[in-house]
């Protein structure tokens, strides 16, 4: 006989609220301004206001999407909640989506960005290895259960803190404070309106990663309660740390300088701390992007089993067993395998932008499941409400419709072309479903 397992239930808030913060904080908070101010022609006025303008849009979506959570807290996320109000087939698509494409394309990028840092003193030859063997690792450590993963993401999120509350404090102390924070808006020759688009999709990107708390939900001890904790506290806190952390890279470094700057956390330390800072933010960066890259394989590797309980996926028996240690550990490999074949393109800027614009159509789409809810289920137990309805959810939809559109005609040729691959990829999971249903209907 085989031994029926189950996901066990034992995540809090703290661990829920540290997945979101460990996800999101990795490598935005330390690579996009350099993309920011590049973008605004090295005024710093539209990159602070972009930072607010995006933290409160992932605000907008986080309330909204915490609400859909809630009434469906099962292991899977947006497949759950998508399947159960469009349909099966649309919550595939989600998931397909998801494991393919936005999991392992966040994982290896994330990869890439710890052998870029190390290879800096190991030689450029290992960047690939290095990359590679940060996400094997990592996917040892999700099969020793959620407890585990749980405590690493834990630490991991306290450790990339404490560098960055004392690069806030000490870049206020020690930084000259001379450098224009807000003014102007845009360099000479530049429109606003424009550049308000760049660097929103900039910001956008070092948001993301806060939704891979519902893919968990069904490991949770209190999701009712716990969940909307998490998620909106969670993007509440990072929203801060970002505005700050930028105010104080500015108290440190003019903009038109940050602009040439890929690192500007580690110039930043090197400035007011000399070259052993530099070194030691360098490290908490490094302990910033393998957090995220835990979070992001914790959380995938529950979406690949989800599909697998519901035999939609090739191979699907495998996928949804779990291990001696409740673990689904064969979803957990699928999604690495899949990351070190991605990593081989050694693109962080490309990997990213790929996962980012794959995911916000279906981001969009369980906005939308809000107001479909709302109409035609009233009388669900709703023990979360997403406030000021219908104004929260229909600003999320906005902000989800304008980073679709964005992407696919306002960001260039390159990203044009990155965006429709991603959607033909998508859609080749529809005869991927067929296929399993049919296979697995018949046993």
């Amino acid at each position: 006989m085989t031994e029926k397992r189950n996901l066990k239930k034992e995540l809090g808030a703290l661990s829920a609220t540290s997945v979101v913060v460990g996800c999101v904080i990795g490598a935005g908070v330390f690579f996009k301004p350099y993309a920011i101010y590049q973008a605004t022609g090295g005024a710093p006025g539209m990159g602070m206001l972009a930072w607010i303008i995006g933290g409160l849009a992932s605000i907008f979506a986080a309330l909204t999407f915490a609400e859909v959570a809630v009434l469906i807290p099962k292991t899977g996320g947006m497949v759950a909640y998508l399947g159960d109000v469009f349909g099966e087939k649309v919550g595939f698509l989600a998931g397909w989506m998801q494991v393919v494409i936005f999991y392992p394309a966040f994982l290896a990028g994330y990869g890439v960005k710890v052998g870029e840092e190390l290879s800096e003193y190991v030689g450029a030859q290992f960047e690939l290895p290095i990359a590679m063997a940060v996400i094997i690792i990592m996917v040892a450590l999700n099969t020793l259960g959620n407890k585990t993963t749980g405590r690493i993401q834990v630490v991991s999120t306290v450790c990339k803190l404490i560098p960055l509350v004392v690069l806030m404090i000490f870049g206020f102390v020690l930084g000259s404070g001379d450098n224009a924070i807000f003014t102007p808006l845009v360099a000479e020759g530049k429109s606003a309106p424009a550049v308000l688009g760049s660097t929103l999709l900039a910001v956008l990107f070092a948001f993301e990663g806060w939704t891979n708390v519902g893919a968990i939900a069904g490991e949770m001890k209190n999701p009712g309660r716990d969940l909307p904790r998490a998620i909106v506290g969670g993007v509440s806190i990072i929203m801060a740390v970002y505005f700050i952390i930028n105010m104080a890279y500015l108290w440190v470094l003019p903009a038109d300088e940050m602009m040439n700057l890929e690192s500007p956390a580690s110039a930043v330390a090197m400035q007011i701390f000399g070259p052993t800072g530099g070194l030691l933010i360098k490290a908490g960066i490094i302990i910033s992007v393998i957090g995220a890259a835990n979070g992001f394989l914790m959380s995938g590797s529950r979406v690949a089993y989800q599909l697998g309980k519901d035999n939609t996926m090739p191979a699907s028996p495998a996928l949804s067993r779990l291990n001696a240690n409740s673990v689904p550990s064969n979803s957990v490999i699928l999604v690495g395998a899949l990351a070190c074949i991605f990593s081989i393109s050694g693109q962080f800027d490309m990997l990213t932008n790929l996962a980012v614009f794959s995911c916000w159509i279906f981001y969009t789409l369980t906005f939308v499941c809000v107001i479909r809810l709302r109409k035609t289920h009233p009388e669900l137990d709703r023990k979360y409400k997403v406030p000021l309805y219908p104004v929260v959810p229909i600003l999320a939809i906005v902000s989800g419709v304008y980073v679709i559109i964005s992407q696919l005609f306002l960001s260039g040729w390159s990203n044009t072309l990155l965006s429709i691959g991603s959607i033909v990829v998508t859609l080749i999971g529809l005869p991927v479903y067929s296929l399993a249903k049919k296979r697995y209907a018949k046993q």
